[in-house]
């Protein structure tokens, strides 16, 4: 078994990396394993900036094959916002349900037909100062006008998929991940991992 770094400090994405990587001969392991607490300035333009700097940070200082995710929601009506500061909405030390109530809250007059929203996911893996995979992918949705469902995280209860009449707190993980941004950027980081796992053995 290989270690493999996942460069961040959240729970919820350490798990489905966790999950992803099953049946790999990777030990999927967060910074805080290996005694890293801080992480790196996220000074990128776009979602795939953030993730090679999450990356090649990781990777150089941990010595490990690593794994960094940057994603976010980009509503229309906000210009895009919050986009790259998605985990950073309501400030510091916000929770998911703070930042879903003041999404909702900046959205509270505008009608359905204008709360167009998508998600991102920018996935990148670093070996020492190299980017060795990169892929991105999205999934487009609107904002609902409540907090639906008890499943996912983030702003799932909210970013209503119009395909499933649901929001992604309403379904279970299989269906979000066949279709969501980072079920589909993980799906191809799968296959991507698997690959340098044949080549190892």
């Amino acid at each position: 078994m290989a270690d493999l770094l996942l460069a961040s400090q959240n729970p919820g994405k350490l798990e489905e990396m966790r999950l992803l990587a099953a049946g790999l001969p990777f030990r999927v392991i967060g910074p805080h394993e290996i005694g890293i607490e801080d992480a790196p300035e996220e000074t990128g333009k776009t979602f795939m900036e953030n993730a090679r700097i999450k990356a090649l940070a990781y990777a150089g200082r941990s010595g490990l094959l690593t794994v960094a995710d940057d994603s976010g929601l980009s509503v229309d009506a906000l210009g895009g916002a919050p986009g790259l500061y998605s985990s950073r909405f309501g400030g510091e030390g916000a929770s998911d349900l703070d930042r879903n109530r003041l999404l909702l809250e900046k959205l509270e007059h505008v009608p359905a037909a204008e709360r167009g929203a998508r998600f991102t996911s920018a996935v990148a893996v670093a070996r020492g100062a190299e980017v060795l995979f990169e892929v991105e992918e999205h999934v487009v949705g609107r904002i609902a006008e409540e907090m639906r469902g008890p499943n996912g995280f983030g702003y799932d209860p909210l970013f209503f998929y119009p395909p499933y009449a649901a929001t992604f707190g309403e379904v279970p993980r299989g269906e979000k991940d066949r279709v969501s941004h980072r079920g589909k950027a993980f799906a191809r980081l799968r296959s991507f991992l698997a690959g340098l796992a044949q080549e190892r053995a």
